[in-house]
C-alpha cells in the first residue's frame, strides 16, 4: 500500500509540474511509475509466500479469541473471585 501511495504522490508532483525528475521524459516516467512496479512485486511475493493468508488467519484467530473472552465474561467465569448465584 505504501508503494501505491508513493506512486500516486509522484504522479501528482510530476503532472502538477512541481518536480522535475529528469531531463529525458522517458526516464522521468520510469522514475514516477517505478513504485507501482515495486507494489506489484511485493503483492506477488506476499501471495506466493503465503504471507497474505497467514495475516488473514491471524485476524480471524484474534476475533475468535476476543469473541470467546467476551462470552466467558458474560457468563461470569473469568472473574476469579466471583460467587455463583443459587
Amino acid at each position: 500500500m505504501g508503494f501505491v501511495l508513493i506512486g500516486v504522490l509522484l504522479i501528482v508532483l510530476r503532472l502538477g509540474g512541481w518536480v522535475q525528475f529528469h531531463k529525458d521524459d522517458f526516464w522521468a516516467w520510469v522514475i514516477v511509475l517505478s513504485p507501482f512496479a515495486l507494489a506489484v512485486l511485493w503483492w506477488a511475493w506476499a501471495d506466493s509466500s503465503g504471507r497474505t493468508q497467514r495475516k488473514a488467519m491471524q485476524v480471524l484467530d484474534e476475533r475468535k479469541a476476543a469473541r470467546r473472552e467476551q462470552q466467558m465474561e458474560a457468563l461470569g467465569q473469568l472473574k476469579p473471585g466471583a460467587k455463583k448465584k443459587r
